[in-house]
């Protein structure tokens, strides 16, 4: 049962409490930005700008599986940690096993749709002649682990909102070690191991490589959580007897998971929006885009990962009416993010193009990458404050709050912003349309969280 983890919730120190949940999670963000990094390093190696491109065009469609696993787990994760504030255990055992049939459902329908329309997906896309078929391969590859990665994603979330953040982490990370060991043996043709000089001959691949070593992560992921999930220390089932969707358990996961899902399609349709108006100007700014938003998400992932640690502890104590400890949980994961922001962001850009040049060795898009990293970073400091207010929301319940930021982000401010700023600054307009967006939004959210709080003092002063 989750009530080994009542500690953290209830009686552990703010400081103690945010470490304990959201340290675990932050690792796991990082190993997974890592894998990202990686899995750009050994398609560059291939030397095709081309490829590079063609992961970049093709990673917002498998985005699309992601927003689909966060349907579940960010709505589940939410759902559940209010349900364990208030107790209800038979409540949220129900909640995990809907999360998890659904999910399967969800990720098979969403490969054949994939399959079906791959040509037209790969044209709205923003693919160019020379790029169309790497990314059809490697689509093709990702449709096929669709319903792996939606699991995956939904369940490593679920873990996290019952306390178990290390449990959570352990399989994000198990997963993401496997996908980058296994990206040389599929991507590259062969490679020469250092100091023993022999040559290893591999599968050669290329950008299809890299879509089979991330579905057999995710299966490795999946592994360990369901070696959880069955422990006798977890709320959570697999027990089709416990699966339910009446009684407010659908609606209760989707009120919260389908606003956190339209971050990711959000970002799909932004990304899609931005590699069509970069092809225009070349594939050679396609993979720069590609490798700078790759790079940034060290920075980006980090603040993430402290936020979303926090969310179990907000949606517990929200479902338990401790108003004060949420807000001073709140108050300290903005202290953390703002300070990680401003060190990550020192660095990046004194070792900018150190940064860009590991991924590929071509002059070209390096110049271009650089350009756009540091593009991307003038918001990199304060952009962990929406993100900590925005699982907050989400972790409350309060959907509309949550949708508002999801859409502002990367839908109508963004894509306003990228096309007005194209037609007036070309190239340069579209490199800084997110930085701006990013900025719009952490007003926003500081905005919708005072508004908000005014509504607990009201709430404390009822509970009392």
């Amino acid at each position: 049962m989750a009530i080994k983890n009542i500690d953290v919730f209830e009686k552990d120190p703010v400081p103690k409490a945010v470490f304990k949940l959201a340290l675990p999670t932050v690792l796991s963000m990082i190993v997974a930005v890592f894998y990202n990094m990686v899995d750009t390093f050994f398609v560059g190696m291939t030397n095709d700008p081309n490829q590079v491109a063609a992961v970049s065009v093709a990673t917002p469609v498998f985005l699309f599986f992601m927003a689909a696993g966060n349907i579940f787990g960010m709505g589940g994760s939410s759902f559940l940690s209010r349900a364990l504030g208030e107790k209800q255990y038979d409540k949220a055992r129900h909640i995990s096993a809907f999360c998890f049939y659904a999910g399967i459902a969800t990720g098979i329908a969403g490969g054949i749709l994939m399959e079906l329309f791959m040509t037209p997906i790969l044209h709205a896309v923003g693919t160019s002649e020379n790029t169309f078929e790497f990314a059809r391969t490697y689509l093709t590859c990702i449709a096929i682990g669709g319903p792996a990665i939606v699991i995956s994603t939904a369940y490593g979330n679920l873990i996290r909102g019952e306390g178990a953040a290390q449990n959570a982490m352990a399989g994000m990370m198990a997963g993401t070690v496997a996908n980058i060991v296994l990206d040389p043996f599929f991507i590259l043709s062969g490679f020469t191991v250092p100091l023993v000089n022999v040559h290893i001959p591999c599968f050669g691949m290329g950008v299809a490589g890299a879509a089979v070593a991330t579905v057999l992560g995710n299966l490795v992921s999946i592994a360990i959580f369901l070696f959880h999930v069955c422990s006798k220390n977890s709320v959570l089932t697999l027990n089709p007897h416990c699966y339910m969707a009446r009684n407010g358990i659908l609606r209760g996961v989707l009120v919260i998971g389908l606003p956190a899902s339209i971050t990711n399609v959000l970002m799909s349709l932004s990304n899609i929006v931005m590699n069509n108006l970069l092809v225009s100007y070349s594939d050679i700014a396609v993979a720069g885009m590609g490798i700078a938003q790759k790079a940034n998400m060290l920075v980006v992932f980090v603040q993430m990962g402290l936020a979303a640690g926090v969310q179990p502890l907000v949606g517990y104590n929200f479902g338990a009416k401790n108003f004060k400890r949420l807000k001073a949980i709140i108050r300290f994961a903005m202290f953390c993010v703002i300070s990680a922001g401003v060190v990550l962001t020192a660095v990046y850009f004194f070792y900018t193009r150190e940064i860009v040049s590991v991924f590929i060795r071509d002059e070209a898009v390096i110049d271009m990458g650089v350009k756009m990293l540091r593009a991307l970073m003038c918001v990199s400091p304060i952009i962990g404050i929406m993100f900590v207010f925005n699982f907050s929301f989400q972790a409350m319940g309060k959907a509309l709050a949550s949708l508002t930021l999801a859409v502002s982000r990367q839908g109508f401010v963004f894509l306003p912003v990228i096309l007005i700023f194209r037609a007036l600054f070309g190239l340069d307009g579209i490199i800084y349309a997110q930085p701006i967006a990013d900025f719009v939004s952490v007003l926003m959210a500081l905005g919708m969280f005072l508004y908000m709080n005014k509504g607990f003092h009201k709430l404390e002063a009822a509970a009392q």
